[in-house]
């Protein structure tokens, strides 16, 4: 009985975030499809080109880059062989490209989340901006200088550009967030079973090595795994309730959300890249020893910090009085 009943506590919590995740996500989602409909994003891409040329890009792949910042990496994917042909790309070029938006992709709805949690949405906006194109640079001078991934990219598939009607638009809008409902919710079941049964003890444990590397420790592991293999909507999302509880310390989730945003959702996001010809250590292996390392360094700055400068520029602290709903 006792677990039946923390069970339904937490979906009572889980159903609160929910609604505020919608009350973020389709205002910003629409308003985004909208400037992308009106040619808003296509006319500022433009000044995106000189970062491509940096990480070895076609300058035209600016456009794909900032649709796949602003809308997600499913607004990028029509867009990247509409631009450019495939049969002018290489495997190297597919890989580093991948890696940009893999890093950062859907800001303004995946950062609001992030800030309800606490972290500043400035200071981790511009981490993962700026750690995917370091991440891109180094990946392309490397690729470059062992001639690695040279071979003509060979996509699995070649998505189409169409754009669909307001009807399709809206009733897919509906369906993702049907089944964040539905995954949330069973998350929180989840998490309830597997701490009651020992079994999240156990997967903590086989983690623990490699979250403790990025200086993450016990008490927020588990939510930056879910974060890791579900995605910033779910890790994130969870990361707002313990936030408010006050379970996790704030310096813990600031680590955890931009670890988060360096790596997330590594199953759905890497299959679709490779499915366009992106090689998997260059998108899945690399970028996770790339997330480590940048947020153990990150971790070392982070414990300089006095909480004055931490809570003035980096989070903002939660009121134990603030509800979610």
């Amino acid at each position: 009985m006792p677990l039946l009943l923390q069970i339904r506590r937490n979906t009572q919590e889980t159903l609160r975030i929910y609604w505020m995740l919608v009350r973020i996500t389709i205002p910003i989602a629409i308003v985004t499809e909208l400037l992308s409909r009106v040619g808003a994003i296509k006319a500022v891409a433009p000044t995106f080109a000189p970062v491509m040329n940096l990480v070895g890009l076609p300058a035209e792949l600016g456009l794909a880059w900032l649709t796949g910042m602003l809308v997600g990496i499913w607004g990028a994917v029509p867009l990247i062989f509409t631009l450019v042909p495939a049969s002018s790309l290489s495997v190297a070029d597919i890989t580093v490209f991948s890696a940009l938006i893999l890093f950062a992709h859907g800001l303004p709805i995946e950062q609001k989340i992030i800030q309800k949690a606490g972290p500043g949405m400035i200071a981790t906006t511009l981490l993962r901006i700026l750690g995917g194109l370091l991440y891109a640079f180094l990946l392309h001078h490397v690729l470059t200088a062992t001639n690695w991934l040279s071979a003509p990219a060979k996509p699995a598939w070649i998505p189409m550009g169409v754009t669909p009607d307001w009807a399709e638009y809206f009733l897919g809008l509906a369906e993702t967030m049907m089944w964040m409902l539905v995954i949330l919710v069973v998350l929180s079941w989840s998490l309830q079973i597997l701490k009651a049964s020992g079994l999240l003890d156990l997967m903590m444990k086989a983690l623990s090595p490699v979250l403790r590397l990025a200086g993450i420790r016990d008490e927020a592991e588990h939510l930056t795994a879910v974060g890791l293999f579900l995605g910033i909507s779910y890790g994130a999302g969870l990361l707002i309730r313990e936030a408010q509880s006050g379970a996790v310390s704030p310096r813990q989730i600031f680590l955890s959300c931009v670890f988060m945003g360096f790596a997330h959702s590594v199953i759905e996001d890497t299959l679709i890249v490779i499915a366009l010809g992106a090689d998997v250590h260059g998108v899945l292996t690399g970028r996770i020893a790339f997330a480590i390392t940048a947020t153990a360094m990150i971790a070392t700055l982070l414990h300089r910090l006095s909480d004055k400068t931490f809570f003035s520029q980096m989070f903002r602290q939660q009121s134990p009085q603030v509800e979610a709903g």
